[in-house]
């Protein structure tokens, strides 16, 4: 997240790689009040504040792109404790320092011991390259076994990894695009194992539970909570000495280190578990410091957890307009996922599904009515950054919505061509005293509130909806839909049983089960059911409902195409044939046949993509969607490899006026292995 108190500086990228945008957008009027003074978090009192950068910094415009190298063997103890060091992209845009609030970076590790199921958090030390750390770090005790997770925060504009990233599996961004703040290693892997786990019942994730004011407490995945960068910092903090010297923040070392400031990484985070949920009678999932023995924290990780858990939909995940996720200003699907996966999001099958659009429109629907509701009890909280922009925890949230919402933020005015909802008074500092909300009441002004995910605010009433009726209403910020299949819409045919003969799916915990691809490889059953493909449940895509295999979990669950006759019973007046599945091996496309009532007959190409697109090195093939995209696939031995396998759609248009009796499977594709998991007809 970028809060609303530090300001972006204007930078030249470095050449070696592509930022994903000029970070001129970060700007608001409010945001500068300023440029000497910077954000910190003190401990102490545990609130922002904000101090006059250390004597011998640069106060004007400091470099904002800095490097940092990952010691040897990150994920180990001993690279835990090795302090990672902070240095410049480019020397000619002058030096960075990490005692320099506006070029602080920060490193939080959790760490699972697969043994007890238990969670520590460890916050791994930045110093400036070159120098030694006011007090050395201490060495935690890794369990036997244990699974690390790394996550990057950074209070400049781009944090560029280096060293060693292979070893700790890090990512910070595309390659030649770097995400900018923020950077993850071996993100992927530590929440497998740790929502494994929590599947089995042998971790329990504490309910973000009920807030003061009646609805259910924030999450970082709620949108009353996130703004134009959700799920981009973390909670770490370090000391600061008078020379510029770094340790890590402990109560031990706080008694050592005279008249230190204390650095942090303001962010989604910190507002929530030190701000916003106390205001709200709230309380933020912590686990044990291992940098701060007998003390409790809360960490991204765990942040994303818990709303993982205990959010309702609809639900914030990084959208495509994030500039963190542009490449060459432009959106990237595969930029988005890489993000997305790092925080433990489900990654977008399609363009739509990270729609900045509704990304907006639910920030509009959701923020304002849950600011307007706690304005009183917000009011009487103080302000995160100590009064410097706003002078209440109401008006800097209220400062906050109207930054990303602007023309500077994620452009939603722009995007749904709207005024900005929120309009802020301030006083002749430019501190803001004081916002107005400006909330849609319910009407039936704008009646297609829900259609292909866009939502607007403020709708009853009937809406067109893959060609059904449906009653919409909105309350409390969201939207239900309660639709019938009326005005000659055909409905569903009736589920069209297939002779499965390839088990292509596996537990996680046994990846023996599946073999999707005949060498052991196969789809993960708990991707899948997190991805709403449950056994026996209905998928609904492009308005066409399909069965998910009911097969246990190793059984048979897909067809592999041999040229077998499957007898469809199709809907009412149906025109469409409609296919889900994909291709091991592939491209792969044969000729199939259907077969009509009068018994003429219609032959097609039926083809899907390769599962994994070729590891992501193809395109999709022409007639194919994505209809479903997923983490990870199983490999034979127990391993997960991060190549976000697909199901695809698929259909073909029946002859009008006739009704589909069966179709034929290919005999044979032309190169790797079709499978099919439904068919369905609409």
């Amino acid at each position: 997240m970028q809060t609303l108190t530090r300001p972006k500086s204007p930078h030249r990228p470095h050449p070696g790689f592509q930022p994903p945008r000029a970070r001129r957008r970060r700007f608001s009027p409010v945001m500068l009040i300023g440029m000497s003074v910077t954000l910190l978090i003190i401990s102490g009192a545990g609130v922002f504040a904000y101090i006059q950068q250390r004597p011998g910094s640069r106060a004007a415009a400091p470099n904002a792109n800095c490097s940092l190298r990952v010691p040897d063997q990150p994920l180990t103890a001993q690279g835990l404790a090795t302090p990672y060091q902070l240095f410049a992209t480019d020397q000619k845009q002058g030096p960075c320092n990490e005692a320099n609030t506006n070029q602080s970076a920060f490193v939080q590790a959790v760490i699972f011991d697969p043994a007890t199921n238990a969670l520590s958090a460890y916050e791994p030390l930045v110093i400036d390259r070159g120098t030694q750390p006011a007090i050395a770090p201490v060495a935690p005790r890794l369990p036997r076994g244990a699974v690390v997770g790394l996550w990057f925060g950074f209070n400049g504009t781009f944090l560029h990894l280096t060293g060693d990233k292979d070893d700790g599996f890090c990512i910070n961004g595309l390659r030649g695009s770097d995400f900018g703040q923020f950077a993850y290693c071996n993100a992927p892997r530590f929440f497998r194992a740790v929502n494994a786990a929590i599947q089995a019942g042998k971790l329990a994730v504490p309910p973000a539970g009920m807030a003061s004011d009646g609805q259910p407490c924030l999450t970082t995945r709620s949108f009353a909570l996130v703004d134009m960068d959700q799920s981009d910092n973390v909670q770490t903090r370090y000391l600061a000495n008078g020379n510029g010297q770094t340790a890590q923040l402990s109560d031990a070392n706080k008694a050592r280190v005279q008249n230190a400031i204390t650095l942090g990484n303001p962010s989604d985070n910190a507002l929530l578990s030190r701000f916003v949920d106390p205001a709200l009678g709230c309380q933020a999932w912590q686990i044990p410091n291992l940098v701060n023995t007998g003390t409790m924290t809360a960490t991204l990780a765990t942040d994303e957890l818990q709303a993982a858990a205990s959010q309702q939909p609809p639900i914030a995940l990084i959208p495509s307009g994030d500039e963190m996720v542009l490449v060459n200003n432009k959106p990237s699907l595969a930029k988005v996922n890489a993000y997305r996966i790092g925080v433990d999001e489900m990654p977008a099958a399609t363009p739509n599904d990270a729609s900045t659009i509704t990304y907006c429109n639910n920030l509009i629907n959701i923020a304002l009515p849950r600011l307007q509701l706690d304005t009183k009890v917000f009011q009487n909280a103080a302000s995160p950054d100590g009064g410097a922009t706003a002078n209440s925890l109401f008006t800097f949230l209220a400062n906050r919505l109207n930054a990303t919402l602007s023309a500077n933020g994620l452009n939603c005015v722009g995007l749904l061509n709207i005024q900005n909802p929120v309009t802020l008074t301030t006083d002749g500092n430019g501190v803001v005293t004081g916002a107005t909300l400006a909330i849609t009441g319910t009407g039936t002004t704008a009646p297609n509130c829900n259609i292909n995910g866009t939502v607007v605010a403020g709708c009853t009433g009937t809406a067109k909806i893959n060609g059904q009726t449906c009653i919409l209403a909105f309350a409390n910020g969201t939207v239900t839909e309660t639709c019938s299949a009326t005005n000659g819409n055909p409905g569903p045919g009736t589920p069209i049983p297939l002779p499965f003969n390839n088990s292509g799916t596996s537990n996680d915990t046994n990846t023996t089960q599946g073999n999707f691809d005949g060498v052991g490889y196969s789809y993960s059953a708990q991707t899948l059911q997190n991805a709403g493909l449950t056994p026996g449940k209905t998928l609904t895509f492009n308005g066409i409902a399909f069965l998910w295999p009911k097969s246990a979990v190793g059984t048979p669950d897909n067809v592999l195409a041999q040229g077998q006759t499957i007898a469809v019973t199709p809907a009412k007046g149906a025109t469409t044939l409609a296919f889900l599945g994909s291709a091991a091996f592939g491209p792969s496309m044969g000729t199939a046949t259907i077969t009509y009532t009068d018994g003429s007959t219609q032959t097609f190409t039926l083809a899907f993509s390769d599962w994994t697109l070729n590891g992501g090195g193809s395109t999709l093939l022409n007639g194919d969607q994505v209809a479903v995209t997923l983490p990870y696939r199983n490999t034979l031995r127990g391993r997960q490899l991060d190549q976000m396998p697909n199901v695809f759609y698929t259909s073909v248009a029946l002859q009008a006026g006739k009704t589909i009796k069966s179709v034929t499977l290919p005999t044979r594709a032309n190169q790797g292995l079709l499978h099919i998991f439904a068919i369905s007809t609409k």
